[in-house]
């Protein structure tokens, strides 16, 4: 079951401007990567909501969002990428909050995501 209640008008943005002419999951994962490649600015800071076995972050952590993962890694969940010992890793967006100076267009995205994600729709 859902764990977010159904907001009817972030369900028609998503539908008639995120997922608008998509006929397949792939097609489903490419308009969300380009929808937040398009809507988030980087770099911005992030509190991580929930831990997850695939990330290294502890809830609470707070990161840095550098960029939103390649392509490829995106197929079935968005990843943003953070600097990590070094280098620059994937770290899910469904796992992360921006934190409160972020601008509005990347909250929105992520909201956007975090509802896709809640409602448990899937790529």
């Amino acid at each position: 079951m859902a764990k977010t209640k159904r907001n009817a008008k972030r369900e028609r943005r998503i539908e008639m401007e995120i997922l608008v002419e998509t006929y397949s999951a792939e097609d489903e994962a490419m308009a969300w990567y380009n929808y937040l490649e398009e809507k988030l600015h980087f770099p911005f800071r992030a509190t991580c909501m929930v831990e997850r076995v695939i990330s290294p972050l502890r809830k609470g952590g707070r990161v840095e969002v550098v960029g939103i993962a390649p392509n490829k890694e995106c197929w079935h969940e968005m990843f943003v990428e953070i600097p990590w010992d070094g280098r620059r890793l994937g770290v899910p967006l469904a796992q992360l909050k921006p934190v409160v100076r972020t601008d509005k267009n990347t909250k929105e995205a992520i909201a956007d995501w975090h509802y896709w994600v809640d409602r448990e729709y899937t790529l």
